[in-house]
């Protein structure tokens, strides 16, 4: 018996503190309207993946098995600086998202293996392209 007076003290000590909590006259505040986000560009609308481009592919080795942190690097054609770098997962395979409607130039660098270049054409429209590039090593003359 004392048992059940010393569980129905501690359920009555827990329930209190949450009863007064709860206000049945106070009402919600209807939700304030939602403020603009800093990835909002100066129009106001927020920026969509819709209109991107996705690049995908593979990197092999010369003896076609998968390479595993090749160096990737993107940039516009014409221009200078790479804006886009990544490496190949644990399969070489890589995926990144660029814009849509330019060129870009693709590099793939493996220490060891010659740089493999590639043009990517997101002027048009499937939204994807997909390629694949074989590593082969730089060949080291005799002197």
């Amino acid at each position: 018996m004392p048992f059940r007076c010393v569980v129905a003290l501690w359920a009555a000590a827990l329930l209190v503190p949450f009863a007064a909590s709860q206000d049945p006259v106070q009402q919600t505040a209807p939700p304030s309207q939602p403020q603009s986000s800093s990835s909002a560009n100066s129009s106001g609308r927020k920026y969509s993946h819709a209109n991107d481009f996705l690049i995908r592919g593979t990197v092999f080795t010369d003896k076609a098995l998968a390479f595993p942190g090749a160096q990737l690097s993107i940039r516009r054609a014409g221009e200078k600086k790479f804006r886009w770098l990544d490496s190949t997962n644990s399969r070489g395979e890589f995926a990144i998202r660029v814009l849509q409607g330019a060129q870009y130039e693709m590099v793939v660098h493996v220490k060891g293996f010659a740089d493999q270049t590639r043009t990517i054409d997101a002027l048009t429209g499937s939204g994807e392209n997909n390629v694949v590039f074989r590593m082969e090593p730089v060949k080291k003359g005799k002197k």
